[in-house]
């Protein structure tokens, strides 16, 4: 049985309102000719499609694309890379096209877009509103090599044996051109602080001023007119290193604002979704995304970091010399404990035995760690940084000479060995060839 043709199917629709204008109009009734404005008014279709249908005398071709085989979108093969993704709150796309890339994704930014567009029932809900807030003011501007900003940033880790611990990471920005530095600590200790102002200053220079807030690391209180009261050690660090600090508002961000944004933008860019192996793994990879974020494009500076700062700003800022006082703060000192072990980062690695002063100084510099004597002439052992929990014992940490006493006056007692006699034993019966024995 023949189906019969849909009423709602535009070919037909079009053959009944033309038999009508034909039934009409009679012999002046031509296709060539035919008014589009009144067909548009009986059948309701636009002018635009009946002035295409016009040229094809009213007949609908099949779609160009019929009978093709549908070309499937570059995301498909990593559409759970991309699920877990956003299960995990995750729903930059540009981080996602760096995860995915990183798994071999050639494809646009816009599939990643439409993809996350359609499936933004896998993003876990908002815990609170932010109102907005609503202020307005002009941010502090400096000049070029002028001012850096610093600040801590902190991110829960959950570990492999389920447990959860925090890591601490040092954000340095310039001010004037936005060029960023980052590291990641166990701690955010002063010492902590100084080996990343250091290597922040080794990547960028040192400023002249180095904006920050109330840190304990850096003052300890202010005096009766409001001025600050350095902290002893951080005031000997300045010195050394040859710059000042200057302390901003609390919660005022027109003054610190950029390294505020800097610590959020690490924790919803280069933090989301990541998983790493050991700390040093994750600097390796924070060095790599720096490197990356200076040589973008940034509409906020209007430039991109990394030139501007070295056509600029390294004009102004001072190169730092790595003299004797600056191996100081990278190697902080450290008290040996009875049982020949030091305590560095949450761990204990073992000093030689044949090193008899109290304190030493230790380096952490990728995957080595360095013991060295206090006062930095000889290196005494190194270590393989594993961040495990046990400790680590060097070949020399204990002697292996057993202690014995020797005597402490003259011996003039003397005494004489005999051999020992033969006995018999109750099997010598037994022997019969003990005639031959002599």
């Amino acid at each position: 049985m023949k189906e019969e043709p849909k009423s709602n199917d535009s070919s037909q629709i079009i053959a009944q309102a033309l038999n009508e204008m034909k039934q009409e109009l009679g012999a002046n009734f031509s296709l060539e000719t035919v008014n589009l404005a009144e067909l548009e008014r009986r059948t309701g279709i636009s002018r635009a499609k009946l002035r295409r249908l016009k040229d094809n005398g009213f007949k609908e071709k099949p779609h160009g694309n019929t009978g093709k085989t549908p070309v499937l979108p570059a995301v498909t093969g990593f559409t759970k890379e991309l699920d877990d993704l956003l299960r995990a709150g995750v729903t930059n796309s540009s981080v996602c096209q760096e995860r995915i890339a990183e798994l071999g994704y050639t494809g646009s930014l816009s599939s990643v877009k439409r993809y996350i567009a359609d499936h933004k029932d896998l993003v876990p809900a908002p815990r609170q509103a932010v109102s907005p807030q609503g202020n307005r003011g002009r941010r502090y501007e400096t000049g070029p090599g002028e001012s850096y900003q610093m600040d801590w940033g902190f991110v829960n880790v959950d570990d492999n044996r389920g447990g959860t611990y925090q890591t601490a990471c040092f954000a340095m920005i310039c001010h004037h051109c936005g060029e960023c530095y980052v590291e990641f600590f166990p701690t955010a200790t002063q010492e902590s602080l100084f080996i990343g102002m250091i290597h922040g200053f080794l990547y960028m220079g040192i400023p002249r001023y180095v904006l920050t807030d109330n840190m304990k690391s850096v003052v300890t209180r202010r005096d009766e007119e409001g001025h600050p009261v350095w902290n002893g050690e951080y005031a000997q660090f300045m010195k050394e290193v040859g710059f000042f600090t200057k302390l901003c508002k609390p919660r005022h961000p027109f003054t610190k604002g950029k390294v505020e944004r800097l610590v959020r933008f690490v924790k919803d860019n280069f933090l989301a979704g990541r998983t790493f192996w050991t700390i040093t793994d994750l600097n390796y990879e924070a060095l790599r995304w720096c490197n990356s974020q200076n040589t973008r494009y940034h509409r906020a500076v209007n430039c991109i970091p990394a030139e501007k700062h070295s056509r600029e700003c390294l004009l102004v800022a001072s190169a730092l010399e790595k003299t004797l006082d600056i191996a100081y703060y990278l190697c902080p000192e450290r008290k040996i404990s009875f049982d020949g072990f030091i305590s560095y980062e949450g761990r204990r690695f073992g000093v030689p035995y044949w090193y008899t002063r109290h304190t030493c100084r230790v380096k952490r510099e990728n995957y080595t760690l360095s013991i060295y004597s206090d006062d930095l002439s000889r290196l005494l052992v190194t270590h393989d940084v594993t961040w495990k929990r046990g400790d680590s014992t060097c070949a020399d940490q204990y002697t292996k000479a057993i202690p014995e006493e020797s005597p402490s006056v003259p011996v003039k007692t003397v005494i004489r060995q005999l051999e020992a006699p033969r006995h018999d034993s109750g099997f010598s019966k037994f022997n019969f060839g003990w005639e031959e024995e002599p």
